[in-house]
């Protein structure tokens, strides 16, 4: 039986569902399914290029102990508490795959967060200054001035600070120019998570300005409330194309092989 993509399943539903009460130009449907489309197939491309291919890399790097701050009081026990010894390969084990699941996969995605708004979102992007995208709410009706960031638990209390200096700046620029931008024009788009996640910084910042997280992003963003699982379906496409199980395995064997040599312990 032939796989259908996230992506035809997308166009098949869109041409399935009409939720218009007047009908909509063509053009102007055709446009608005090209974006979303190429928004799919950014993404992936991105993943594939770019997650991926760093995830990859910075898992080759921790076949070596110079690649890890031990912890003598905790890092036997963390063996023996995973796989029910303290051998070197349990060691291993135990440094490794908080890495490769945990921080190594997150901090790529961080790092690379401003390339995924210039390479995924292309078409949206800003000129102004501290401003990561622009785009026309498809609620409202109103551009919107937007920074981006990856999650509900990302931003630091000194991000707080950063974004209000980039929208008071936003406000200063539309004093000058004769804008019409109101504070809800003014908006922080987390890519990522749901809104009881978010965490006391993003409270703050809502204090303010709106914050759309996840879901409710996507939708201002593309006028699909169901764009959001059309992604990470998509995403996770992509994802199935890698299996890391034999690098791992590598990896891990070779770090049991150094601890053992510089501990004294059997593999």
């Amino acid at each position: 039986m032939e796989q259908i993509t996230p992506i035809e399943l997308y166009i098949n539903s869109q041409k399935q569902i009409d939720t218009s009460p007047t009908p909509v130009p063509p053009a102007v449907t055709e446009t608005i399914d090209e974006q979303k489309v190429q928004i799919i197939e950014n993404a992936q491309t991105f993943f594939r290029e770019e997650i991926a291919e760093s995830h990859k890399q910075n898992t080759e790097k921790l076949r070596h102990l110079k690649e890890f701050n031990l912890n003598p009081f905790l890092d036997k026990y963390k063996a023996n508490f995973l796989t029910g010894d303290n051998s070197a390969i349990s060691m291993a084990k135990a440094l490794v795959y908080p890495r490769i699941l945990g921080t190594s996969i997150n901090t790529t995605f961080g790092t690379k967060l401003q390339k995924f708004c210039s390479s995924v979102l292309e078409g949206y992007a800003s000129t102004t200054t501290g401003i990561d995208i622009e785009f026309i709410d498809t609620i409202d009706g109103r551009r919107k001035y937007c920074q981006i960031k990856a999650g509900p638990n990302t931003i630091n209390k000194d991000d707080v600070k950063t974004i209000d200096d980039h929208f008071q700046g936003i406000k200063k620029l539309a004093r000058t120019n004769n804008l019409s931008i109101g504070l809800n024009d003014l908006v922080v788009g987390v890519f990522y998570g749901q809104p009881e996640e978010l965490s006391t910084h993003y409270k703050r910042i809502e204090q303010t300005y709106p914050v759309y997280v996840g879901k409710d992003f996507w939708y201002h963003l593309t006028g699909d409330e169901n764009f959001y699982k059309v992604l990470t379906d998509a995403i996770g496409d992509v994802a199935s194309e890698y299996d890391g199980s034999k690098l791992i395995d590598s990896v891990i064997m070779d770090l049991a092989a150094e601890i053992s040599k510089e501990f004294g312990m059997d593999v």
